[in-house]
């Protein structure tokens, strides 16, 4: 991928960005906290709650590209292991003059094959992108644990001032049937001097009734606080919660895929040596049997431990093919939940739309 490593570095800055947006965001309702706690207005803005999703959908969308062209990468190394184990055209035609000749440049050929080298750099590209998502799931996580700790604290702090609340509302409605008895005996007393004493204790009642009320609209506006900020800290761990989730979903696949390419390097081990073993069989049969005793010796020996390796194999056989289908079956689902995810980009990398 000659791209790759200036996507790399884009990543890396998409990721860079999305962090400070995360940690500003974060900062924000921390902020807010303390400001609620000192009794001050707080204020949590939706647009940079946005600016982090857009962010967020930049950064994934260029790691999925990057991914499926891992996978691009990948696929076509079906055609290398095919490549290698027949022979091209030329060394067929070489192979009906001279079949030592066209069986050696075979040979070289496989010995400078570069497959093992590509797929080695194909899972070392892998496991970078697995960091750049795996720092972000962590600042993710963290940043969720900081935001549910406040909001823990929030919650309790409301469901007490609804309490108190309630409490002085009972105490409001308590105090109406008082100053309406009051009232009543002020407007029928005839009285000077006792009219006066009921006219205090209605005046005291009303200054109680209204410090009441004060009191009410204090812890009104304090519950409306709370409410706010806490549905902001709820939709803030919500898109953390859902960021987390799509970096799972990408390193699921990445990780998934790693092990498939894994196979595929053990598959190119196998078939190398299976192919070295095949020539030297053939060079003891093209020796025949004029040699020596102490050729023949050697040249048995070479013969029991290639049979042997060859034996091994095969009956490991087996175990690598389950092995390679389970790896196949969880490929299979991690692409699924990929694709599901990323389909718009999938799509457009899938029939080249990109720009339409």
């Amino acid at each position: 991928m000659p791209d790759f490593e200036t996507q790399i570095a884009d990543s890396r800055k998409q990721v860079a960005q999305t962090q400070a947006s995360i940690s500003e965001i974060s900062g924000k309702i921390n902020a807010a906290r303390q400001k609620l706690v000192a009794g001050e207005e707080i204020d949590i803005e939706n647009a940079t709650l946005e600016d982090v999703h857009s962010h967020t959908e930049a950064m994934n969308a260029n790691i999925a590209e990057l991914i499926m062209g891992l996978d691009d990468v990948t696929a076509g190394f079906s055609k290398d292991f095919e490549e290698m184990r027949s022979k091209t055209g030329w060394e067929s035609f070489v192979g009906l003059f001279a079949r030592g000749k066209s069986e050696s440049m075979r040979q070289e050929r496989m010995r400078s094959a570069s497959i093992d080298d590509k797929l080695q750099d194909l899972i070392g590209k892998s496991d970078v992108i697995v960091q750049l998502l795996q720092s972000q799931l962590d600042v993710l996580n963290g940043e969720k644990d900081k935001v549910e700790v406040n909001l823990t604290e929030t919650l309790d702090e409301r469901e007490m001032t609804v309490g108190e609340l309630e409490a002085l509302r009972a105490d409001i409605l308590a105090l109406d049937p008082d100053i309406i008895v009051l009232e009543g005996k002020i407007s029928v007393e005839q009285d000077a001097a006792a009219r006066t004493r009921l006219e205090t204790e209605l005046a005291d009642l009303n200054k109680q009734y209204n410090a009441l009320v004060q009191d009410e609209q204090v812890k009104l506006a304090k519950s409306q606080t709370l409410e706010r900020y806490i549905e902001k800290g709820k939709t803030w761990v919500d898109s953390l919660q859902n960021q987390a989730a799509t970096q799972m979903v990408l390193i699921n696949k990445l990780q998934t895929d790693t092990k498939q390419r894994v196979v595929l390097y053990d598959a190119l081990s196998k078939s190398l040596k299976t192919a070295q073993q095949q020539d030297v069989a053939h060079r003891i049969n093209e020796i025949g049997v004029e040699t020596d005793k102490e050729a023949q010796a050697a040249m048995a020996a070479i013969g029991t431990a290639t049979n042997a390796r060859m034996a091994d194999m095969m009956e490991a056989h087996e175990d690598n093919m389950v092995f390679a289908r389970k790896v196949l079956e969880q490929k299979a689902k991690a692409d699924e939940r990929f694709a599901r995810r990323f389909q718009k980009i999938v799509e457009q990398h899938d029939k080249n739309l990109y720009g339409s």
